[in-house]
């Protein structure tokens, strides 16, 4: 089995990427962005690890299996995420519960 060269200045760029994003999210720390400030810090946070996953854990050059599995993982946590937020948004449906 052959492995996919990838040149050092991917990394480089993809560091770089990383730590501006990095900084994008510290600045926006500071800002009072109201509502908007969680989306983009998540927004943010997603992006980051979407390319620490593609390029640092070899995801983007990959067979297909690993991007099934990869895609599973994000399918499952977008699962979890939506039940909990389904949990926490229906608490005061039912009168007289605790």
């Amino acid at each position: 089995m052959s492995e996919h060269v990838i040149p050092t200045r991917v990394y480089f760029t993809i560091y770089a990427l990383l730590m501006a994003l990095t900084a994008t999210t510290v600045a926006i720390s500071f800002a009072d962005l109201g509502k908007v400030s969680d989306i983009a810090a998540l927004s943010i946070a997603i992006t980051k690890a979407v390319l620490v996953i593609l390029y640092f854990m070899h995801v983007r050059y990959g067979n297909r299996f690993t991007g099934l599995v990869v895609a599973s993982g994000f399918a499952w946590l977008a699962l979890l995420i939506v039940f909990v937020v389904a949990d926490q948004l229906t608490r005061g449906w039912i009168v007289g519960a605790p």
